[in-house]
């Protein structure tokens, strides 16, 4: 189950990542109905930096899901993932 659990997790951080990097600069996402309610909205929205920085959101959400991708996949095979810190035996 707790292998489904983080395929479903991974599967959810791609998609919510490339919705994220692709939707900022999309004809809709200028006209849409937030924007017409209000006006400043609208042209914090149109930002050229705004949308960069909603794009970098999503390439970091995309790239934490194939990470965690690999992760369930590598478990999956049977290879455990390596301790970043080295192990000392304390008698």
């Amino acid at each position: 189950m707790n292998a489904v659990r983080r395929l479903l997790v991974a599967a959810y951080l791609i998609e919510a990542g490339l919705l994220l990097i692709v939707a900022p600069w999309t004809v809709s996402w200028q006209h849409n109905y937030f924007g017409a309610m209000l006006p400043v909205l609208s042209r914090i929205l149109a930002n050229e930096f705004v949308r960069g920085g909603v794009s970098g959101v999503g390439v970091i959400t995309a790239f934490g899901g194939l990470r965690e991708l690999a992760a369930a996949l590598s478990r999956r095979n049977g290879v455990q993932p390596q301790s970043a810190a080295p192990t000392r035996d304390v008698p």
